[in-house]
């Protein structure tokens, strides 16, 4: 293993623990779990999205780690399990009646430079999960045919 792809599995590894970290963290909240305001079927899929984010992140690190199989298709599906949860929250906000925060818990400081919270995340995310793909797509010496690129 070089140090590019070391390096690359270590990224993608942050991500999905983080993933599965900062979903919980933010939404086992008064703004979410146990927001009175909230119907129970709003909650169900909160736990939905939270059970997600353990499950994807699971088989992110899986696929990360995984010694047998075809390191391409491995490095492929690792960083595809560890954008998806960032995928779906980027696109929740052209839904039907979607807002970034409920009004009661928005606030000022829930922006940097204009931005969500989320938006600035998932910028960060998918900066390092590119910077990932690059270092996994450089040539292993001697065999070109072995980076990840389509």
């Amino acid at each position: 293993m070089t140090g590019g792809r070391l390096t690359a599995r270590i990224l993608v590894s942050v991500v999905a623990i983080f993933t599965a970290v900062a979903a919980h963290v933010a939404d086992w909240s008064a703004s979410h779990v146990f927001n009175e305001s909230w119907p129970p079927h709003a909650k169900f899929h909160n736990g939905q999205t939270l059970a997600l984010s353990i499950l994807a992140s699971l088989a992110c690190l899986w696929f990360a780690w995984r010694r047998q199989g075809d390191e391409r298709t491995n490095a492929l599906a690792a960083i595809v399990l560890a954008s998806l949860y960032w995928i779906t929250q980027a696109v929740a906000i052209l839904y039907p009646g979607t807002a970034f925060f409920d009004a009661a818990f928005d606030d000022p400081a829930l922006y940097l430079a204009g931005l969500p919270i989320q938006g600035v995340i998932e910028i960060s995310v998918f900066t390092i999960l590119g910077i990932a793909v690059w270092l996994w797509s450089a040539p292993l010496a001697g065999s070109p045919s072995s980076n990840i690129r389509p």
